[in-house]
């Protein structure tokens, strides 16, 4: 999918008649590839999404912001100066490409008119979002410097020059007659699949609508058209120059069969027919927006979680390992009995063994059967001194034993800490329930507390829900807030529920002096399915008791609990409990 020149037309259209005129109010910069311009105006103010991400680059409206990092970055404090309460004046594209700029009147520290300009570059990968002076051309900034180490064609850095991307060998459909597109697409190599001769002869069109075309004319058509064909190319080329002229798209989503979006379009798609379901949209914003809502906060999320990630899974591996070593020694010290019966029978026949011998062959009077024992001595000591190193080995056995049973208990306590903050941040849907994990751990000693004074975030309320018939559901979000919810905020009469030998969430059931009801057990394991390590999985197994009979075991890790007299429920994941 690409969000093409057209559509982009489309979109600067919706911007121009929303908020032309109005001003910047605030400017925020979520992460290093994209703006949020809080534009305020006559009619209320407007979110403005510039995005450079490589793969879902846009400019929109949205009502999807992404959240805002505790400390905002060098550039965004340099944009709130030059760019904080400048005047939109004037929304320009670059032909049909998808090259957008934003025009604004901003006043600097001295009084003084400064023009400048935002240029929006949606090209996939290449994208970038670069601040300019309208009069000089000069680049203010960017929110991707390019130097020579990245490129030697085209520097994207302050102080320079701004250079328009290089230009593609396309027509540009607002002054180009079908004609000569036609022409154009009819010159290009024989047997050229016709959606591609599309594709590569009329500036700002995507695959699919290159596909489309070649479908209202004749599916499987290539290039070489004549007669009523040729005819049918450029009534389609016309009906698509009329409908670029006048912005008079309709904003269309093609779904998969499995509901998930597929792609886009400024114009009804048939091409699939009811392989496909399309819907249409109300607005060319909204629709790109929600289109890439999901996908983006996935995405954003899995840039802020991947240095926590990958501490939590290096200390996972070393305990793992530790684990492993420290099992292999336990396995060792099963044959620690052996050694004492050596120590005994040695110490039993010191007079029938000779000094430096390497062997000493004795009755076992251990064994029921009778017999004799072959036992292996050290020639340089003396039997006695042999028979003392045995019960030395014996008594270091025994001690490591109950050393290594105490090491493997703490040490699978804390795999099983580890493995459910790896969960707990798998599921993190914000910056601030990433600095609450990162709270915890600092806690317990995996991360160092952070240099210098710090801004304290409010501690986040639980995940809060409403049964079907009533009954207020409470989700924890982390660890911390488990032990907050079970042990301090839950009544004793409310039910408690968590997946069984699952790592995942803790989930309240207020009973408020009221019998809770099967429906709402049914619909709160659902969720504690559904926030938990088995999200993905069917038919989860589901804990559940009173809070009564949940109980923290003395030094237990943040969130580890015990419980009795629970019962379990099998539920498929879900969230669509009504939040309250």
């Amino acid at each position: 999918m690409a969000l093409d020149g057209i559509f982009l037309r489309h979109i600067k259209h919706e911007i121009e008649n929303e908020i032309l005129g109005s001003r910047v109010n605030q400017i925020y910069q979520p992460n290093r590839d994209e703006l949020v311009l809080v534009l305020r105006g006559y009619s209320g103010s407007k979110k403005l999404l510039l995005s450079a991400r490589a793969n879902s680059p846009r400019v929109s409206f949205t009502e999807h912001a992404p959240e805002n990092p505790t400390q905002p970055p060098m550039l965004c404090m340099l944009l709130r100066k030059r760019l904080g309460g400048g005047k939109l004046t004037a929304v320009r594209q670059l032909e049909c490409d998808r090259v957008l700029f934003l025009d604004f009147d901003c006043i600097n520290e001295l009084g003084e008119q400064v023009p400048l300009t935002v240029a929006c570059e949606i090209m996939g990968m290449y994208s970038n979002i670069i601040v300019l002076n309208r009069e000089t051309g000069v680049i203010t900034d960017a929110l991707k410097r390019v130097d020579l180490t990245v490129s030697s064609k085209r520097l994207i850095l302050p102080n320079i020059k701004y250079e328009l991307p290089e230009a593609q060998d396309k027509f540009n459909i607002l002054t180009s007659e079908p004609s000569q597109i036609a022409e154009r697409i009819c010159s290009l190599p024989a047997e050229m699949p016709l959606s591609k001769a599309v594709l590569s002869s009329v500036q700002g069109i995507s695959p699919i609508i290159g596909r489309e075309v070649e479908y209202r004319v004749c599916e499987g058509a290539t290039n070489r058209l004549e007669g009523v064909l040729y005819d049918k190319l450029l009534t389609e080329i016309g009906s698509l120059k009329a409908l670029v002229e006048n912005c008079s798209g309709t904003p269309c989503t093609v779904y998969r069969e499995d509901g998930k979006p597929m792609d886009i379009s400024f114009l009804p798609i048939t091409q699939y027919g009811g392989f496909m379901r399309t819907e249409n949209s109300q607005s060319f914003n909204s629709l790109i927006d929600n289109f890439y809502d999901e996908r983006d906060r996935q995405g954003r999320m899995r840039v802020k979680t991947h240095s926590l990630t990958k501490l939590l899974q290096n200390l996972r591996d070393r305990t793992a390992r530790k684990l492993q070593k420290q099992h292999t020694e336990l396995s060792q010290c099963a044959d620690r009995e052996q050694l004492r019966i050596c120590g005994d029978l040695l110490q039993a026949n010191l007079y029938r063994i000779e000094r430096g011998a390497s062997f000493a062959n004795v009755e076992n009077y251990y064994d029921e059967n009778g017999g004799t024992l072959r036992i292996k001595l050290n020639p340089a000591i003396s039997p006695a001194a042999n028979a003392q190193k045995y019960y030395k080995d014996y008594q270091k056995a025994k001690n490591a034993e109950s050393f290594l049973t105490d090491q493997l208990k703490k040490g699978e306590s804390e795999l099983e800490y580890l493995d459910s903050v790896l969960d707990e941040v798998s599921r993190a849907e914000t910056e601030r329930e990433l600095s609450q994990i990162r709270e915890e751990l600092t806690e317990q000693g995996y991360l160092r507390a952070p240099k210098g004074r710090q801004l304290k975030q409010s501690a986040l309320p639980p995940l809060s829900f409403e049964s079907s018939d009533g009954f207020k559901i409470y989700v924890g979000r982390n660890n911390r807030q488990n032990d907050l919810l079970t042990l301090k905020t839950a009544a004793k009469t409310d039910i408690w529920l968590h997946t069984k030998e699952i790592h995942g969430s803790h989930v309240i059931i207020s009973a408020e002096g009221r019998q809770v009801s099967d429906t709402a057990i049914i619909e709160a394991a659902r969720l504690a399915a559904y926030h938990s390590k088995a999200r993905t999985s069917s038919n989860v197994p589901v804990d559940y008791t009173l809070v009564k009979h949940v109980s923290k075991p003395s030094g237990a890790k943040p969130g580890m609990v015990i419980y009795v007299n629970n019962r379990t429920v099998y539920v498929d994941p879900s969230e669509s409990v009504r939040k309250s």
